[in-house]
């Protein structure tokens, strides 16, 4: 379950470095490090809400029977064919019957046969003789598992939570109409900046669902998106949803197996990929592939001709001039309840989940996201975003595609190496009004800047740690005041030309007036850090499972270490709370999805009787109703870069390649890597329990074999015998092999001076790690996994160290 959290209330002050970034060149920005990173996007409402709507869900205001059943119609929307509600090849679910009455013309009875229905079996009776009172088939429920199936809508009674649901191509086709002229995606080809409009955008997706139609897509079957953000990709995840299937986003970073498993699950009838790099991945898997029909690949030449393989140009061309019918005969069918993407997340054990997502779910929260965060409408003054962040995350995909197509906005690509140095150069080549970055991102911007400033003259520097100082307290007034009307200072202003105008023009961010964090969690120090230069940074949190974002601060609704308030339209509730106020974050809306696909028990876990999406994180509400994320119930790990990693796996592979390790604990949660605390099999005190020095017979057994004549844990530890070291080291080389990705790879690890125990308290009654007590009993230890040695700044090397 991908979560993006907010930070918890993490110690640390103002910087009191001095950052003369904005007093020196534009360099002063360049990004380096991480190539992994996802994240989300934005929305938010007043905090009041009372007690009794924060308990009760909404009541729906009835299911959707088809696209065009609702009473209210957006004017600018063409209506939609008549035939939705009678379309027999498209109705989804089991045909059942609930039972008969006599016939009224005689008195013979009827008798039909009753069947028991599924919670998540979607139904619609069958054509029956007139003369017959068939009982109706019951409503689809609040979730489901089959792909094929329809679920009932969260509907509100009035606002947001009332608007009338949309398919994807209702919201597109009312772009085009709105926006068609005007701007939709940008791209560099060389040094030449290359634009598709509205309309033309419009016409390549689809273009590209019927050619997908043509290679033999069926509905409900994935199509897999396996590459770089591009205009492609685009085209390729919303030419799958016109043409009935599902679209499909897969990690660069995955494995072949990775990938295999997610293409599988999804009966992915097409995968998409953006080189020779990426297609090896999936012909290495292909005949694990019964349901693949074609590949694409949208970059480069092919290096090999190969039966159903296409050039990106060759793909165009197969549905360029089919007729139009077959293609509007499957839109015109969909409906807004229905799944139109699959979002892959992993949870803390087992394979990756496929998130269902409804045209609903997508074009509902896009719609809340805009209005709540305020975004303008392009007949008004065009957004402008960089889309750089992997869209095989839901975040990505809201921000990237959806949300700005709501409003009209133009999305812009970063170069593949965006996270490793290039993002600040498209950044202030395009001049975004909106962007978002994951922890790590600002981190990064973070280092350099102080990188910078260190090289400064005394003069700069001082300058520029006065500047802070205004900066910081001026924000901080105005964030205590919730965004009131208050005196500025002049010492703000005179900052803001010396200072803070030029940090972000170096940022290329000196038209942004919405900078956001998300997808993990952010130091307090980071955020001051940036607050000081007068970018503050709003936090937000959410899931993939409530279509990304559930709650954001905005400019006049925040606090640091807060990630803000719910989206109109959706509501919170914190269940079983402690005396402090803790609880589980629960999600209520629209947004909330439609359950994993073909995964009952994982949906049932997720999802309450009542409908409400349990996150598995701890928060609270304080008393202005900004939500604080306090803790987290399950066992997921998230990475400084964004990175969702269930560590239970990772750490069982560790124990079956090392036979002499006894447990393993991967920490990892808001760093830039992982390491990993690892114990010794040793013998135990058979009264107490309690873990000895000396080794286990069989780990002084193994340790012979490896040369070693190690006979107690003291010998082991920290590092102390080097042919221990050597297996240990081989061992979880072997396991990073078989990492789905680079941030799922171990970078640091170290033997503990003794086993983890009931009695030591590191262990729960049912042998269960405590996570949380570990941390804590070995803070020392996991700290210097992460302290970073100052390296020299010289000509030739001039970046700060990773």
């Amino acid at each position: 379950m991908t979560v993006w959290l907010s930070s918890s209330s993490v110690t640390g002050g103002s910087d009191s470095l001095p950052v003369e970034a904005a007093l020196t060149s534009p360099q002063a920005a360049t990004l380096t490090g991480e190539s992994e990173a996802s994240t989300g996007v934005i929305a938010c409402e007043s905090p009041s809400v009372s007690e009794a709507e924060v308990m009760e869900p909404a009541r729906a205001a009835g299911f959707l029977q088809s696209s065009c059943a609702a009473e209210q119609r957006s004017a600018s929307l063409d209506d939609i064919d008549a035939a939705n509600e009678s379309s027999e090849e498209e109705s989804t679910g089991e045909r059942e019957e609930v039972g008969a009455c006599k016939e009224a013309a005689s008195s013979t009875t009827a008798t039909e046969v009753s069947a028991e229905p599924s919670p998540d079996t979607q139904t619609a009776p069958p054509q029956r003789p007139s003369s017959l009172c068939v009982a109706p088939a019951p409503e689809p429920g609040l979730w489901t598992t089959r792909g094929d199936a329809e679920v009932r809508l969260r509907m509100g009674d009035s606002g947001l939570a009332a608007e009338t649901p949309l398919t994807v191509d209702q919201m597109f086709r009312s772009a085009v109409e709105r926006f068609g002229g005007r701007t939709a995606l940008g791209w560099k080809e060389g040094d030449q900046l290359k634009t598709l409009n509205y309309k033309d955008y419009y016409q390549a997706c689809r273009s590209a669902a019927k050619s997908f139609l043509k290679l033999g897509l069926q509905r409900y079957h994935g199509v897999g998106i396996l590459g770089f953000n591009s205009v492609e990709w685009f085209i390729s995840d919303i030419g799958a949803i016109l043409a009935g299937g599902f679209a499909v986003g897969i990690y660069t970073t995955n494995s072949p197996e990775a990938c295999q498993y997610v293409a599988e699950n999804c009966k992915a009838n097409i995968i998409v990929v953006e080189n020779h790099k990426q297609l090896q991945k999936i012909l290495q898997v292909e005949d694990k592939l019964p349901h693949l029909k074609a590949i694409i690949q949208y970059k480069d030449a092919l290096k090999e001709k190969r039966p159903n393989l296409y050039s990106w140009a060759e793909f165009m061309e197969l549905g360029r001039d089919e007729p139009d019918a077959a293609l509007d005969e499957v839109v015109s069918s969909q409906k807004p309840n229905q799944c139109c993407t699959l979002i892959y997340t992993s949870g803390t054990t087992g394979q990756p989940k496929g998130v269902m997502l409804s045209h609903d779910n997508l074009t509902w929260t896009a719609l809340s996201t805009s209005r709540h965060v305020r975004l303008t409408d392009a007949t008004e003054s065009q957004e402008v975003v960089v889309s750089y962040l992997p869209l095989s995350h839901v975040a990505a995909q809201m921000v990237d595609i959806w949300v700005t197509m709501r409003v009209g906005g133009a999305t812009y690509f970063a170069q593949p190496d965006a996270l490793k140095g290039s993002l600040v150069n498209t950044l202030k080549e395009v001049r975004p009004t909106a962007f978002m970055g994951v922890p790590r991102v600002w981190e990064k911007m973070q280092e350099k800047m102080k990188s910078v400033g260190a090289k400064s003259s005394t003069v700069r520097r001082k300058v520029a740690a006065w500047a802070k100082d205004v900066g910081l307290q001026t924000n901080l007034n105005k964030m205590s005041q919730n965004g009131a009307a208050n005196h500025t200072p002049l010492s703000y202003h005179i900052a803001k030309k010396l200072v803070f105008k030029k940090v972000r023009k170096a940022l290329g961010l000196d038209r942004c007036t919405r900078c956001y964090t998300g997808a993990a969690p952010i130091t307090k120090d980071t955020l001051e850090f940036f607050l000081s230069l007068d970018v503050p940074l709003y936090e937000l949190y959410g899931m993939s499972e409530s279509t990304g974002p559930h709650t954001i601060s905005l400019p006049d609704a925040y606090k640091l270490t807060s990630c803000g308030v719910e989206l109109p339209g959706c509501r919170t509730k914190l269940h079983n709370k402690d005396e402090e106020g803790n609880g589980e974050i629960c999600f209520w809306g629209r947004h909330v999805f439609m359950g994993y696909l073909n995964m009952p028990e994982k949906t049932e876990e997720a999802l309450d009787a009542e409908g409400w999406l349990h996150s598995g994180d701890l928060g609270k509400h304080d008393h202005q109703g900004f939500l604080f994320i306090t803790g987290r119930i399950k066992e997921l790990i998230i990475t400084a870069g964004g990175e969702n990693i269930p560590p239970v796996p990772i750490e069982d592979a560790v124990k079956e390649a090392v036979p002499l390790i006894s447990n393993a604990m991967l920490v990892g949660d808001k760093r830039k890597f992982l390491t990993m605390l690892l114990t010794v099999k040793c013998q135990v005190n058979p009264d107490s329990g309690e873990p000895l020095d000396e080794l286990s017979p069989e780990a002084v057994e193994l340790c012979r074999k490896l040369g070693s004549s190690a006979t107690r844990v003291s010998d082991v530890a920290g590092g102390r015998d080097r042919a221990v070291n050597a297996a240990i080291q081989e061992g979880i080389n072997r396991v990073n092999e078989r990492a789905t990705s680079n941030a799922q790879r171990i970078q640091k690890w170290v033997i503990l001076d003794r086993d983890f125990s009931i009695s030591g308290g590191e262990l729960g009654p049912t042998m269960k790690l405590k996570r949380p007590v570990v941390l804590k009993m070995y803070g020392e230890q996991i700290d210097n996994f992460y302290r970073e040695l100052a390296t020299p700044t010289t000509p030739d090397n001039p970046l700060p160290p990773k």
